[in-house]
């Protein structure tokens, strides 16, 4: 387990900033360049964020880590959609920028927030428990400002915009559900051994331990920047 935390760790934020809210290089120079409707490729580009995208993924992790029933999953799933895809759309459209390092933190928060909450931290020592389904749809608005203000930062011509969002916001969907069903496959073999409940608190302090980087990175590029 522990050399599973290891490598984790290596693994995430050995990454470059490509994989996370920003689009890579190449994407980028391509989203700048082009002009008018293009639907598949936008929809690729959303797909491929997501499914990249390691404080998406973190997050989600985390929202699924203790759901056993497909309907609770679907539901808690589709509040996180819902959230990002409005935040995402809106942001763009109306030109709404944050911050980049402060909406990232703010992600890293995210992760942290449901790690703590995985661990029955809340309820143990501070005595209350959030509601679950807000929280997951507040921060998925979080995830969605991210991804919005990475977009406008790139510019992409007016022309077609509407169509391209939706169909990269489609994308995004198809890549979230392409994560969504690995972590479940993983997930669904991982809770079969007898190794599940002895590691659950490890693993979720540990993605806690990456919540926290992923914030301090960002807040000190915040400050340095």
């Amino acid at each position: 387990m522990l050399l599973l935390v290891a490598a984790t760790f290596l693994i995430f934020f050995g990454m470059n900033d490509a994989l996370a809210h920003a689009i890579a290089e190449g994407d980028k120079g391509y989203i700048q360049e082009i002009s008018g409707v293009h639907l598949i490729s936008f929809m690729y580009l959303g797909a491929k964020h997501m499914a990249t995208g390691y404080d998406h993924i973190l997050f989600l992790l985390g929202v699924i880590f203790f759901l056993y029933r497909m309907k609770h999953i679907a539901l808690y799933v589709t509040l996180f959609a819902v959230g990002h895809s409005t935040t995402m759309l809106l942001g763009v459209y109306f030109n709404i920028g944050i911050n980049s390092y402060l909406i990232d933190a703010i992600i890293g928060l995210s992760v942290v927030y449901k790690a703590f909450d995985n661990i029955g931290a809340f309820q143990r020592w501070l005595g209350f428990q959030p509601n679950t389904k807000i929280a997951t749809l507040v921060f998925g608005l979080f995830h969605g400002f991210g991804l919005s203000t990475k977009i406008i930062e790139y510019d992409i011509s007016p022309d077609g915009l509407i169509p391209n969002l939706l169909a990269f916001n489609v994308g995004v969907e198809i890549g979230q559900l392409l994560a969504l069903g690995t972590i479940l496959i993983v997930m669904g073999y991982w809770r079969r051994t007898a190794s599940f409940w002895r590691h659950a608190y490890t693993a979720n302090v540990a993605t806690m331990c990456a919540g926290f980087v992923l914030i301090g990175y960002q807040l000190t590029g915040y400050f340095i920047s």
